[in-house]
């Protein structure tokens, strides 16, 4: 029988041993995740190379029209835009040429032609933020739940979902700023100095407020992730463990919990992913051709925009990769962030014990 885990209540350890234990499921999570974009990035770079990429948008007369091409990067953690001008600004992996006919046949060849680690490519630049960010959104969780379990003196259901609101709530605030200055680098190539400028700039002209473009449509779609994610993973859990008869959750019952409550938010909040990737690739428009680039659509036009020429459907594009690659990932940081905590809490029990 699976080894039994403590409940998930955060009792028995510390906040920093809560971060360690977010922060190493954070990082299996994408070395478990990662390979999956990274072969679905190089298909679509194969079908759409930049020798077909679009011109960009509203280029003055006169000028010469540059091709763009901006795509996401999803670690398991986080989405990440990728802006490459000409073809000069992507990194090398995504230009690699070897043809693939299919998904499998992707992975056999990046593997024998371009070695084992081509399937990680461009993964520790996005984990600088991707990381601290779950760090931040988990333990904001636990200690947000805890703390309004402890006030309230219920353990209602509504306090998950509104702990897991209020947490990712935070940690897109903090991280979405970090992003932005992120994009800004890679797609101008901006030494530190020159990025310091860049902000300045931005900040006289636009306010503070500009450093958080695309906060709204980020918010849109995780705030409610969050809220529905942690509200079905504690049911599920709980519903599980009566079923099996067990008092306390094991390592795969909080593995199929997460998975579970991951597919049920993932197809909830469809419509608000399809809304944030289009909000960031006109971010990457923006960043590439800041003074041809046109005002971002707010993000209830843009919906509108979508549902008039797509209809319905539109906004659930995207249905089976997303949940492809959402539950595994919400499968994996849970049950990883769960254990992390059993062994802290068993760890601190037996040094207790010891200085008895």
């Amino acid at each position: 029988m699976a080894e039994k885990m403590l409940p998930s209540p955060g009792g028995g350890i510390t906040p920093l041993q809560q971060m360690l234990a977010s922060g190493t499921g954070a990082i299996l999570t994408s070395l478990f995740v990662t390979p999956l974009d990274v072969v679905k990035i190089r298909l679509q770079a194969q079908r759409t190379p930049f020798s077909k990429a679009l011109p960009a948008r509203s280029v003055p007369w006169g000028a010469q029209q540059a091709t763009w091409k901006c795509f996401l990067y999803c670690n398991g953690l986080m989405d990440h835009l990728y802006v490459c001008q000409n073809g000069n600004g992507c990194t090398a992996w995504y230009k690699a040429p070897t043809r693939f006919t299919g998904t499998l046949d992707a992975f056999v060849k990046i593997t024998r032609y371009e070695g084992i680690r081509s399937l990680w490519s461009g993964l520790p630049p996005t984990l600088v933020m991707a990381v601290p960010a779950t760090v931040i959104y988990f333990t904001t969780y636990d200690q947000l739940r805890d703390y309004l379990h402890a006030r309230s003196g219920s353990r209602g259901h509504h306090i998950p979902l509104l702990a897991g609101a209020l947490a990712r709530l935070g940690a897109v605030t903090v991280i979405s700023p970090l992003e932005l200055i992120r994009t800004k680098m890679q797609s101008r190539q901006l030494s530190y100095r020159e990025l310091g400028v860049c902000i300045q700039s931005a900040v006289a002209q636009d306010g503070w407020l500009s450093l958080w473009r695309g906060w709204g449509p980020t918010v849109l779609r995780d705030v409610p992730f969050s809220a529905l994610y942690w509200f079905n993973y504690e049911l599920v859990r709980e519903w599980l463990c009566g079923q099996a008869r067990l008092d306390e959750a094991t390592f795969m019952i909080s593995f199929a919990s997460g998975a579970i409550s991951g597919t049920v938010a993932a197809v909830l909040t469809l419509p608000f992913d399809v809304v944030k990737t289009q909000r960031q690739i006109e971010l990457g428009d923006s960043e590439v051709h800041p003074v041809a680039a046109s005002k971002p659509s707010s993000t209830w036009l843009l919906m509108r925009r979508i549902r008039a020429e797509s209809g319905t459907r539109g906004l659930f594009a995207g249905f089976l990769p997303r949940v492809i690659k959402v539950a595994p990932a919400c499968a994996i940081m849970i049950s990883t962030y769960e254990f992390g905590k059993t062994f802290f809490q068993k760890l601190n029990q037996e040094r207790r014990l010891r200085g008895l």
